[in-house]
């Protein structure tokens, strides 16, 4: 079991290079970084922990920038979206930064995928929010065909393109590891898509019952990565072990340098990562 952080990214908060540099510094394995376009300022939907909307989802910067920051900096540590909004991005397009940050990576990166809890903000996209789902499951496919097609072409109700040529190819084969994020409703969409589960959740306790029905939903041991909204201290995390859990992301406030610095060096004490 491995340990890095789940964060956002902003221009309030210390750059994504240095923090790259800060944490594999420290031991971490991993940054995972979040994504929102825009908040609507007139949004109607309920923010999933409760109470209005944090300041930071306000203001993040592109994932695959911040990201692509980071790789150049570090040298081992894994990159990933936490998460990226299907409903929200072109396939052609995410298709091409997807592989090309797996490049420029070496092989580092792993894209965590999502649907997305904010209606307002997919509406914006002009997609319906009703369909969002269904959407980023064609969206996902035909990104999949492009990664492994010399001649990629996809038909269905919400894309539809006929065969395109579309470089670079992922260097990771077939295409980096794809994570879905959220609950037991993306159970089915994980097993369909043989992907891997990105999980929020406070303790291990409240996670083996969901695991167990997704293991049986999926017919296989499926990789899990841990968004764990808890202390993070060795008693809060190390129950994930024995659940076959590979990796456990801390969140990460967005805060300065200094203070993201003195927050690293608790968090990497607690856990013995040096």
């Amino acid at each position: 079991m491995r340990f890095g952080v789940l964060t956002f990214v902003t221009d309030e908060g210390i750059g994504p290079a240095e923090l790259g540099v800060e944490l594999e510094q420290r031991g971490f394995e991993s940054l995972f970084v979040a994504e929102h376009t825009h908040i609507p300022v007139d949004t109607q939907s309920p923010f999933p922990g409760g109470g209005p909307i944090p300041p930071k989802y306000y203001r993040p910067l592109d994932p695959f920038v911040a990201l692509t920051a980071a790789a150049v900096a570090t040298q081992t540590l894994i990159l990933g979206t936490g998460i990226a909004l299907i409903p929200e991005r072109d396939p052609i397009v995410t298709a091409k930064e997807v592989a090309s940050l797996d490049l420029v990576s070496a092989g580092r990166f792993r894209f965590g995928v999502g649907v997305g809890w904010l209606r307002e903000e997919v509406a914006n996209h002009g997609v319906d929010p009703a369909v969002r789902g269904r959407v980023a499951d064609e969206r996902l496919r035909a990104m999949i065909a492009i990664w492994t097609q010399e001649k990629a072409e996809f038909h269905g109700k919400y894309v539809d393109f006929d065969p395109i040529y579309c470089w670079p190819k992922p260097v990771t084969k077939p295409y980096p590891p794809l994570y879905v994020g959220g609950g037991p409703a993306n159970f089915t969409r994980i097993s369909q898509l043989e992907a891997g589960w990105i999980a929020i959740t406070s303790s291990p306790e409240l996670l083996s019952g969901p695991l167990e029905r997704l293991r049986a939903v999926a017919g296989r041991n499926v990789p899990v990565t841990v968004c764990h909204w808890g202390e993070a201290t060795v008693r809060g995390v190390e129950g994930y072990r024995p659940l076959g859990v590979e990796r456990v992301l801390l969140e990460l406030p967005t805060e300065p340098r200094d203070q993201t610095r003195r927050r690293l060096d608790e968090i990497a004490s607690e856990l013995a990562l040096n």
